[in-house]
């Protein structure tokens, strides 16, 4: 059965997710992968706590950004080699059984009302699509999604709307009747490129800063909460 769900009135069609921060603390994993890949050029760690400050516009991004914090003068070319022996470590975490990251409370649960009540799910994240889904498996959500786009899946990732376009082009909904679900400014960006409106949790990640500032159209404490706003609860 498809339960209709709407927000402030307005019929949805499908509801599209941030993936770090939003569904799945991977900040204790981001901080592995990038410290084993700096240590092998002999740059100091970052700490983990750091880290998470940095997060935000894709693994390239985090790593310009803390090899300015450690003082390395870079260019494109070292970036572009430490990003994929990055890709390399952070994949591993999963292969060795050495990551952390779990779903948020609230998440599963979630996602389970909104699948049970035929809403249409995607995640949209500026991580690589390999990542992603090895997340989505390791968090044991990946079958509430009917569709995943990374950061390597279209031309341009948030906070253009491309990726946004394209999730609803994959789960044939049009672009209007989405609603998006964030933990920073990229994601607010990037709804508002896209014209739909976007709801954020205050505890991500949003590149060091307060998510709970962000100009979004609401906050909710937990995803916990998001069914039953939807109207899409059950019981």
């Amino acid at each position: 059965m498809t339960v209709a769900i709407a927000w402030k009135g307005v019929t949805l069609g499908c509801v599209l997710f941030d993936l770090d921060g939003t569904l799945i603390d991977t900040a204790g994993d981001i901080a592995v992968a990038l410290n084993r890949t700096l240590a092998e050029r002999d740059i100091a760690p970052v700490p983990a706590g750091i880290v998470r400050t940095l997060i935000g516009r894709g693994a390239p991004r985090l790593i310009s950004r803390a090899l300015a914090l450690q003082g390395v003068t870079s260019d494109e070319a070292l970036c572009e080699r430490l990003f994929q022996r990055f890709l390399d470590h952070y994949a591993r975490l999963h292969d060795a059984g050495e990551s952390s990251a779990e779903a948020f409370p609230g998440v599963a649960q979630a996602l389970g009302d909104l699948t049970s009540a035929g809403v249409p799910l995607a995640v949209v994240t500026n991580k690589q699509h390999r990542l992603a889904v090895q997340a989505l498996h390791h968090a044991g959500i990946h079958k509430a999604f009917r569709a995943v786009v990374g950061g390597d899946t279209c031309a341009q990732r948030k906070p253009d709307a491309q990726p946004l376009r394209h999730a609803c082009e994959v789960l044939g909904v049009p672009l209007a009747a989405a609603l998006m679900v964030g933990d920073s400014v990229i994601d607010v960006t990037a709804a508002r490129a896209a014209g739909i409106p976007v709801l954020c949790v205050p505890y991500g990640y949003n590149e060091g800063n307060d998510p709970r500032e962000l100009p979004c159209d609401g906050f909710i404490d937990t995803i916990g909460e998001l069914p039953r706003l939807l109207g899409a609860g059950v019981g």
